[in-house]
């Protein structure tokens, strides 16, 4: 019999190979793809824990509150499980806190980031009681002035500061050069700190900065700290007291052949920082998404076509863009794995959806040997998977499901195609 080569998720040990079969934890993916169809997020009970064990280490013994990014996955079983460890929460939307308080976080918990923050969404942090919001602009600070003032209440506030350094990301997820939209540019952070400390209804707290994301090098965290160590200096000589450093998330994993950085390295490197130039009894927080999610997570697709031509081989699969966006709209790597691997001829294959457009891939140039029926794991889809999906040409998300060694819980159910026009209305006749 020839023996079929498996190749090593990225995800391991919590997806690997038995019996010539991948499996997440305990549970074969072909049953998964039998109970509950296909495409199918899969997350990993397991995979979750042991990411946030990772952080759990940076926390020891030190001031560190770590708020999960759930922009990157905010599915509420994962957000009920983070709030069980320990986390606390980042969130860029009033529909993000609503969340957050159906899954059982704690309010006190959660910085408030994003720059267009709308007055109901202020109305509601406030009343829920947030740790702070993280501004972006002197135009959000007279807002949120005058809505806690009409509130009685009083915003504890974090500049978001824009340290203008290169992250060495993909560009459409960097977000600390000066071209970026986001945070107030650190030679402005002085007034703007000043116009915080002037304004009613506002009280600061902090000091906040996020350079991006998918960040594998520790040389951009450095090179922004030492940029906020000189405007803390700056703001001690105001007189204005920071009580926590916010030093972001952005750390990246494993999609192809990265090395991530640890998160406990990082802190350990800031905390060394800190200490030297005066600042040891500053807290720290940090706003992790995809180290935390990303390689917890898979997306199951089945084989529904091949079409071979003269210049490429197809794998059209029924999962699409619209369920998995990454690839479209980062020209993003994603490990493909067969389900079963097959013995026989391999082929370069582009594995590509449904979807009435020619951006429609999960996957370029990837060496499968393939049928029809296939099923095939997109590696690496816990983050910016399910949360960026789409019911573009009137597709219906897929279901996500959570496993925990032998047990599965469906943790979304698969959308119907009558729900995607339930609120819709006809003109009378």
């Amino acid at each position: 019999m020839t023996s079929v080569a498996v190749p090593t998720p990225v995800g391991a040990p919590f997806f690997a190979y038995r019996d010539g079969v991948l499996h997440v934890e305990d549970v074969a993916l072909p049953e998964l793809a039998a109970r509950h169809g296909s495409p199918l997020y899969v997350y990993s009970r397991a995979a979750l824990r042991a990411a946030w064990q990772r952080y759990a280490e940076a926390i020891e013994g030190r001031d560190l509150l770590v708020c999960y990014g759930m922009k990157a996955n905010s599915n509420l079983a994962i957000l009920r499980e983070f709030a069980r460890l320990g986390a606390g929460f980042d969130i860029v939307s009033g529909g993000e806190l609503a969340r957050v308080i159906a899954a059982g976080g704690e309010s006190g918990k959660v910085v408030f980031s994003g720059v267009g923050k709308q007055a109901w969404e202020m109305r509601a942090a406030l009343a829920a009681g947030v740790l702070c919001f993280n501004v972006e602009s002197q135009a959000e600070l007279r807002r949120l002035s005058d809505v806690a003032t009409a509130e009685g209440r009083v915003a504890p506030v974090s500049l978001r500061v824009n340290p203008d350094v290169d992250p060495k990301t993909h560009p459409y997820i960097s977000t600390g050069l000066k071209e970026n939209k986001f945070g107030i540019a650190i030679a402005d952070a002085p007034e703007a700190y000043r116009l915080a400390r002037d304004l009613p209804g506002l009280r600061i707290v902090g000091v906040d900065c996020h350079i991006g994301s998918q960040i594998t090098e520790m040389s951009p965290y450095l090179d922004a700290l030492d940029k906020l160590i000189g405007l803390l200096d700056t703001l001690r000589a105001d007189g204005i007291r920071i009580h926590h450093l916010d030093i972001g998330g952005g750390l990246g994993i494993r999609y192809q052949d990265e090395t991530p950085l640890a998160p406990k390295a990082l802190v350990d490197a800031v905390a060394a920082r800190l200490q030297a130039r005066g600042y040891a009894d500053i807290g720290l927080v940090m706003e992790p998404g995809r180290s935390l999610v990303g390689n917890a997570g898979l997306l199951l697709t089945q084989v529904e076509y091949l079409k071979p031509s003269d210049a490429k081989h197809f794998a059209i699969v029924d999962a699409a863009m619209n369920d998995l966006l990454r690839p479209t709209l980062y020209d993003a790597y994603h490990g493909v794995l067969p389900v079963v691997p097959r013995a026989g001829q391999t082929h370069l294959y582009d594995v590509v959806g449904p979807v009435c457009e020619s951006g429609d891939w999960l996957a370029k140039d990837r060496e499968l040997t393939l049928a029809q029926g296939d099923l095939l794991a997109i590696e690496s889809a816990g983050a910016y998977g399910m949360v960026m999906a789409s019911q573009y040409n009137t597709r219906a998300r897929a279901a996500e499901v959570l496993v925990d060694g032998h047990h599965v819980h469906v943790v979304r159910e698969r959308e119907t195609v009558a729900a995607l026009f339930a609120g819709e209305a006809m003109l009378p006749d």
